[in-house]
């Protein structure tokens, strides 16, 4: 106690080195903290880009590559999913919902997305949360579009914006689709996800821009036809990318699961997005071991530069020492003094860079939830991040017996007065 006391006095009366060392320490563990959490919350959304649905339809490719067309809008399927078996396949028994999608087209190299209202009605990413409006609505009309937050953003749209579609993905655009406008109604808020890059379009609207010339001969001698169409966001297209799909129960996915793919009429490919995905994560494990491996190197740093300290100030205190001896201090005590100085040095150093994490969470969470589509769970330290602070801690102690054990040796070799 007395040691304890002693140890406590001693960092006081050194304290701007002891907080320079004390700060390298909470920061380093405030890194470690976050890019834990990070990394861990980063996979968890990841997993969660879609959620609440249980099958993927598309063509017949393969399970990666029809998660990165239908959910990522990276690459693109060669074939789609008429819509006799769109149609036959969402009828079964234990369908709660069914989403179609229909890509292909782009925006200033921004992914237009054919769809129902189901879309805005189903459609889920992060734990369960649904899509919601920043401004505006879902579309009522055939010529009405909706908007993803990035697009709004970085394209400096609002309601009642006009936008002309083209054809072809990405920033390859083959043709322009100026004879039918879209009217910007809706802006959704910021997901984090591929929705807030994506434009979204009746599914009618697909058929409409890809065949305008023919609407217009057939529809320009009845405007009674044209306000019919208008009103039918659905339509009957030819064929779809792919479609989303609910279940009643987990027995009613895996049974239609089954019978899509062994579907006769068209070869069909259906999928479980939350399977997949964690296919998908372990073809990027290295970004996980990269951060990992960040982490140590901090830490790491951040010790070797308490030890610099430590031995630095062992040199300057050999005098202090020499007088802790002169008045009864045993070689055995200086020894645990230097130990308990390191030891509290890195407490301190932990609760402070703690502290730093949660604040740190705090006021993170929402840009990382909107630009990085990184959900961050802010919760007690989890089990794991309890026992790397304690490594933090007992790897400060170890380093913390060097210099402790340099003083235990010099006031071997002082004895009751400095040799200078």
């Amino acid at each position: 106690m007395i040691l304890t006391k002693l140890a406590y006095k001693s960092l006081l009366n050194r304290r701007a080195s002891v907080l320079l060392t004390l700060f390298t320490i909470a920061i380093s563990v405030m890194l470690l903290l976050s890019i834990e959490r990070i990394r861990v919350d980063a996979k968890s959304s990841f997993s969660n880009t879609i959620s609440g649905t249980d099958l993927i339809v598309g063509a017949r490719t393969g399970d990666i590559q029809l998660l990165l067309s239908s959910v990522f809008r990276i690459g693109h399927t060669n074939n789609g999913v008429s819509w006799q078996s769109y149609e036959y396949i969402t009828h079964q028994r234990g369908v709660k919902w069914s989403i179609p999608i229909s890509l292909g087209d782009s925006h200033k190299g921004q992914a237009v997305l054919g769809t129902t209202l189901d879309y805005f009605a189903h459609y889920q990413f992060a734990k369960k949360q649904h899509l919601t409006f920043n401004q505006g609505h879902a579309f009522t009309a055939i010529n009405e579009v909706v908007l993803g937050s990035d697009v709004a953003n970085s394209l400096n749209y609002k309601l009642g914006d006009q936008i002309v579609i083209s054809h072809g993905m990405g920033n390859t655009s083959f043709h322009h689709h100026k004879d039918n406008p879209f009217k910007v109604i809706g802006i959704l808020n910021a997901t984090g996800t591929p929705v807030d890059k994506t434009l979204h379009i009746p599914l009618a609207a697909i058929d409409l821009i890809h065949g305008s010339s023919a609407h217009n001969k057939h529809d320009e001698h009845d405007e009674h036809d044209e306000h019919e169409k208008h009103n039918d966001l659905t339509g009957h297209p030819k064929q779809i990318t792919a479609f989303l799909m609910g279940f009643d129960s987990p027995l009613y996915t895996l049974q239609i699961r089954r019978n899509i793919n062994q579907y006769k009429k068209e070869a069909l490919l259906g999928i479980m997005p939350t399977v997949t995905l964690k296919e998908l994560w372990q073809m990027l494990a290295i970004v996980e071991k990269v951060l990992l491996l960040f982490s140590g190197v901090v830490v790491l740093v951040s010790l070797l530069g308490m030890l610099t300290t430590l031995l630095a100030n062992l040199n300057q205190r050999r005098r202090e020492l020499a007088i802790l001896r002169s008045v009864g201090a045993r070689p055995w005590q200086l020894f645990t003094l230097i130990s308990i100085e390191s030891l509290l040095t890195t407490l301190l150093g932990c609760i402070v860079g703690s502290a730093l994490y949660y604040l740190v969470m705090l006021l993170a969470s929402s840009y990382l939830q909107s630009h990085a589509g990184i959900s961050v769970n802010i919760a007690m330290l989890s089990y794991y991040e309890l026992t790397l602070i304690g490594v933090i801690m007992a790897a400060g102690f170890i380093i913390g017996l060097i210099p402790a054990t340099r003083a235990y040796f010099y006031s071997l070799s002082d004895g009751m007065s400095i040799k200078i």
